[in-house]
């Protein structure tokens, strides 16, 4: 098990000396606080990134000193508008004064900047004496898809953004504290999730576990979002046909506010990115007709994990079904792989519904953090 240290300052190796391997552009600050509580202040986080990611009663640690550095790597698309810089592969990189010898290293969810992760995963794990990295993914925003040039380039490049962190962290973590991380944990939330396992199926050398909170599956045949989002816009409101694309009985009060804001969105991001000649309506949209195998091919998961890895996924999620999901994707890594499936039930996709329904939804976070505490006494010596 992972102890924190209380080092001391002189042992650490300054700011100014610090560099960030690869990277174009770096800017470190010591602060007060590493956590929401203080960054929000400083402006060393955008609370618009975390918005909506988690239920109003939770609570979070404050108070962690140390040093937050931010930057990008070399990259030519500019999406990204944070810091004002106009430059996508942006990272944070948060190094606190009392280090417990790890490191957690996420991608973000949805199309999201890399603070989106800070409220739900990088206060409290750095409250345990974590190192923390998180990447924006190398694009971001509802146009992610205009990004390369050809389909699947953008999340592809999503794997690759989390890789190169991943290396750079570890070097900054190793000059900072004068030595390499004991254990590094890779975490993250939907699409973050989806990086998780594609890590731990492809780079798993880097990493000692992860923690994967309702990853998106990508497969060229069988399950993915292309080909149970259509039958669901096409099918409601009619229970028996959304039901039928693979959303679960009792969580029909949450399909009129997934049907107005998510399912169609989602259909038609990941469609422009993987099949953009497609120009029909996201209903009638067949994905095996189409076969865009090629692109998704590119991104897809095998279930082949060298890693301790823990999937956790909420019973009533809306936006990616766990039937078609995260079940799934179990049995794609079998009973022989490091592998721990917890289905939560009454959770779903956005802990921020918690609020609307607290009756009848159960919150995903603390679910998450026991999940952390499960791998990290899972991978322990």
């Amino acid at each position: 098990m992972l102890v924190a240290l209380t080092l001391v300052a002189s042992l650490l190796t300054p700011a100014s000396q610090l560099t960030v391997p690869g990277a174009e552009h770096a800017e470190i600050a010591a602060l007060d606080d590493l956590t929401t509580a203080g960054t929000a202040l400083t402006g060393h986080t955008d609370p618009a990134d975390w918005a909506g990611l988690h239920s109003a009663a939770t609570v979070n640690p404050t108070g962690v000193p140390g040093l937050q550095i931010d930057g990008y790597f070399p990259d030519t698309s500019t999406g990204n508008a944070t810091r004002g810089w106009n430059h996508d592969s942006q990272f944070v990189i948060r190094l606190p004064e009392k280090w417990n010898g790890g490191l957690v290293v996420s991608g973000t969810p949805g199309n999201r900047e890399q603070y989106a992760n800070d409220y739900t995963i990088s206060d409290w794990v750095l409250s345990k004496g974590y190192a923390f990295a998180s990447t924006d993914k190398g694009n971001v925003g509802v146009n992610f898809h205009e990004d390369g040039r050809r389909p699947g380039d953008a999340i592809a490049e999503w794997n690759h953004r989390v890789t190169q962190l991943t290396v750079a962290a570890k070097a900054v973590v190793r000059q900072r504290y004068g030595r390499k991380p004991e254990r590094t944990f890779a975490a993250g939330i939907s699409n973050g999730g989806y990086l998780v396992r594609w890590q731990l199926e492809n780079r798993g050398w880097l990493y000692d576990g992860g923690v994967d909170w309702e990853g998106t599956l990508w497969r060229v045949k069988g399950d993915n979002l292309l080909n149970y989002l259509p039958p669901a816009l096409k099918a409601y409101p009619d229970e028996a046909g959304v039901r039928a694309a693979g959303f679960a009985a009792g969580s029909e009060f949450l399909w009129p506010f997934h049907r107005q804001y998510y399912w169609e969105l989602t259909q038609q991001l990941y469609q422009k990115e993987l099949d953009p000649s497609y120009q029909g309506a996201a209903a009638d949209y067949d994905y095996d007709e189409r076969r865009p195998y090629a692109a998704v091919a590119r991104i897809a998961l095998t279930g082949r994990i060298t890693k301790p890895l823990i999937t956790l996924h909420g019973t009533l999620d809306t936006l990616l079904p766990i039937s078609r999901d995260s079940d799934v994707y179990a049995k794609m890594v079998g009973p022989h792989r490091p592998f721990r499936y917890h289905r939560i039930e009454g959770g779903n996709h956005l802990d921020s519904l918690v609020d609307l329904y607290p009756d009848r939804l159960r919150p995903m976070l603390p679910a998450f953090r026991s999940a952390f505490e499960e791998l990290e006494g899972w991978v322990s010596p």
